[in-house]
């Protein structure tokens, strides 16, 4: 897919359809976060994949969440990456969520800074920083566009 139309096409969905996703094609999204750039090159993030129905439904999240076939719980170690690695995190987890939509599935960025329920269900050792969650799946909704600020709202040429 033309990346602009990636852009263009990603929403935050909130239902999926129970189609499992294929490994292959978790691990081609997940290959879009493993080659981004971070700050010295020191990739400070790591990646969980939950699949179990027992487990997904003992991280706490929403509902909704929990349905999808796939929870990607996104961390960073900060002693890797001490100034930057929520910079870098930000840059995978992006990744990841345009390479989902490319592939026709669904995510919502969901930030869960600290949890301690997702850290102790998944032995997230207490050096490492949760930073958010997304489900994963083939969406069972089309959201419309929300409403955004035009460019002269944002952009400001020399100064403020």
């Amino acid at each position: 897919m033309d990346f602009v139309k990636v852009v263009e096409k990603r929403r935050s969905i909130r239902q999926y359809k129970s189609d499992t996703v294929p490994n292959d094609l978790i691990l081609k999204i997940l290959e879009s976060a493993r080659i981004t750039p971070s700050a010295g090159n020191r990739q400070p993030c790591h990646f969980i994949i939950v699949k179990d129905a027992d487990k997904k439904k003992a991280l706490g999240i929403s509902e909704w969440a929990s349905k999808a076939p796939v929870i990607i719980v996104g961390c960073t170690d900060p002693s890797v990456s001490p100034t930057w690695n929520l910079v870098d995190f930000a840059i995978a987890f992006e990744h990841i969520i345009l390479a989902a939509t490319n592939f026709g599935l669904g995510t919502c960025w969901m930030g869960r800074l600290e949890n301690e329920t997702i850290k102790k269900a998944l032995n997230i050792p207490e050096t490492i920083k949760l930073v958010a969650v997304t489900p994963l799946g083939y969406p069972a909704e089309k959201p419309e566009p929300k409403k955004r600020k035009t460019l002269s709202e944002m952009v400001h040429y020399e100064s403020f």
